[in-house]
C-alpha cells in the first residue's frame, strides 16, 4: 500500500503543478487582455475628447457625455451593420431647452459641425424641457435613443426624412407610429420670442422649414441619429465603449497600414 502512494505521489504532484502553472497562465492572460482592454479605452476617450474640441461642440453648447455617447452608438451601429458607411452623425439634445440649438449635425471623417440649430419635441413630451418620453403609438411624446435614417418621400410636412428606431423598447414603433424628420413653421426663432419656447411636434424631430431640404440631404442614406436625455431610464445594446474602441484602434491600425 505504501508503495503505491509512493508510486502515485510523484505523479499527483506533477499533475498539481500543471494545473497551478496552467492556472497562472490564464491568470496572466486575463491580466494581459485587461491591460490591453483599458490601453483601448483610454485612446479611445482621448479620440472622444480630441474630435468633441475639434469640432467645437463644448461652445455650440453639447456636454461631451452625451457626445460619447452618440459616437459609442455609431460605431456599434457600424459594428453590426446597421447603419451606412456615411461618416455622418446626428444628435437632438433633449437634455437642453427647445429655445436653444440642441440639433447637431457631425462629420465625422473630417471633425466638423456641419449644422447647429433647433429642434422640436414632442407636445406631450414637456414644455420648454422634454421630461416624459413614450414608444406608444399616438403618445404624442418624443421616443430617445438611436435612430438610422430611412427613405425620403413628400408628405403633409413636405419632403420628409422616414427613421428607424433601433432600441426595442424605446423607439423601435417609430415607423408605426409615424416618427419622422419634417419641416414646421413653429421651429423659428419667430415662435420662440412669442411662446418663449419652440412649437411641438406629435413626437417627431421637427426642425426649421427652411432648413429641412439641407438637413435631409445631410443626414439621408442610413446615418445615425441619436435622441438624447440623460435624465432618463434609458439603455442601449449600442452602447458598448470596449466595442467602440476595438473599431476606433482597428480603423486607426488600417489608416497607419496605407500611410507605410
Amino acid at each position: 500500500m505504501r508503495r503505491s502512494i509512493l508510486r502515485i505521489a510523484p505523479i499527483f504532484l506533477v499533475a498539481i503543478s500543471i494545473i497551478g502553472t496552467s492556472w497562472r497562465s490564464v491568470e496572466i492572460e486575463n491580466k494581459q487582455q485587461s491591460i490591453i482592454t483599458t490601453a483601448k479605452d483610454s485612446i479611445y476617450n482621448l479620440y472622444v475628447s480630441n474630435i468633441y474640441h475639434q469640432t467645437k461642440l463644448d461652445s455650440a453648447g453639447l456636454s461631451e457625455t452625451v457626445f460619447e455617447k452618440a459616437l459609442t452608438g455609431f460605431y456599434n451601429l457600424r459594428y453590426s451593420g446597421l447603419n451606412s458607411s456615411k461618416s455622418i452623425l446626428t444628435i437632438a439634445d433633449f437634455d437642453q431647452e427647445s429655445c436653444k440649438k440642441r440639433f447637431y449635425i457631425i462629420d465625422l471623417q473630417e471633425n466638423k459641425l456641419l449644422l447647429n440649430t433647433w429642434v422640436a419635441h414632442g407636445q406631450n413630451s414637456g414644455g420648454d424641457k422634454p421630461d416624459c418620453f413614450s414608444n406608444t403609438p399616438n403618445s404624442n411624446q418624443s421616443s430617445l435613443g438611436f435612430y438610422v435614417t430611412g427613405e425620403v418621400y413628400n408628405g403633409k410636412h413636405g419632403r420628409s426624412l422616414k427613421l428607424d428606431g433601433m432600441d426595442l423598447g424605446f423607439n423601435d414603433k417609430a415607423r408605426e407610429r409615424a416618427i419622422v424628420l419634417h419641416g414646421a413653421n413653429y421651429v423659428s426663432q419667430g415662435t420662440i420670442d412669442q411662446l418663449g419656447r419652440l412649437g411641438r411636434s406629435q413626437g417627431c424631430p421637427a426642425v426649421s422649414s427652411k432648413l429641412a431640404n439641407q438637413i435631409i440631404d445631410m443626414i439621408s442614406g442610413r446615418s445615425v441619429l441619436f435622441i438624447n436625455n440623460s435624465d432618463q431610464n434609458y439603455n442601449s445594446q449600442f452602447l458598448n465603449e470596449t466595442l467602440a474602441a476595438s473599431m476606433v484602434s482597428n480603423q486607426q491600425e488600417v489608416f497607419a497600414a496605407k500611410m507605410d
